[in-house]
């Protein structure tokens, strides 16, 4: 098959595009700018109009998120830290609630969701994944969701690559659904090694991940 296989019109029987925090902090100028982070948009605009279900996901932090470096003393942004759950990156202060950097970049065509899921709201837990919050154990209702409606296959686009897209992805082969990550729709953070580690992981648990067209 092609690497434009997922597109065909039979691929797009009971799937879903999960479109994973394409919002202004994550985009070059804001707190967490992920490098060509809005090069992605059009082609994502182009995307959801083609898949049965659209689900967009937002970060959505209180001030007060243990994940903010901000809101550690001596807390310095990217280092890791043991947060009781597990490991825990420290990131900067960034897709606060109600600000202008947790919304939606103002060229995305987020009115095309189905769904809108907003994690990581509650303060002593983050959350990358589009299913669960980051002990694993407590779900967003998106899985639900997608059951409702049939969803058998997902395909996960975003931002970033290493990080909230391969977390959604690999939950959601975790959870039996079929999954695509094309990586001419996302873009990475690559913390120390972080994208590759990502897709070994993706690979691992049976994540198709289409690599960029030549």
């Amino acid at each position: 098959m092609t690497k434009g296989h997922w597109l065909e019109s039979g691929s797009k029987s009971r799937s879903a595009l999960l479109v994973i925090d394409v919002q202004n902090d994550f985009c070059p100028g804001g707190a967490l700018g992920v490098p060509g982070g809005d090069e992605i948009i059009p082609g994502i605009n182009l995307l959801s109009g083609r898949f049965p279900v659209t689900v967009f996901t937002q970060d959505w932090h209180p001030q007060d998120h243990l994940s903010f470096a901000s809101n550690r003393e001596e807390g310095v942004p990217f280092e890791v830290v043991d947060a009781g759950y597990g490991e825990q990156v420290l990131w900067p202060d960034h897709c606060v609630q109600g600000s202008h950097g947790a919304g939606f970049h103002a060229d995305l065509c987020h009115d095309m969701a189905d769904m809108v899921i907003r994690k990581g709201m509650n303060p002593a837990i983050d959350s990358y994944s589009a299913f669960f919050e980051n002990d694993r154990i407590t779900p967003t209702g998106l899985e639900g969701y997608l059951r409702t409606r049939d969803v058998e296959r997902v395909i996960c686009v975003g931002l970033a690559t290493d990080f909230c897209v391969h977390y959604t992805a690999v939950d959601a082969a975790r959870l039996g659904f079929q999954v695509v990550v094309p990586e001419d729709y996302c873009r990475a953070i690559d913390l120390d090694g972080s994208l590759a580690a990502a897709r070994g992981a993706m690979t691992g648990a049976g994540v198709e991940i289409i690599a960029p067209a030549d």
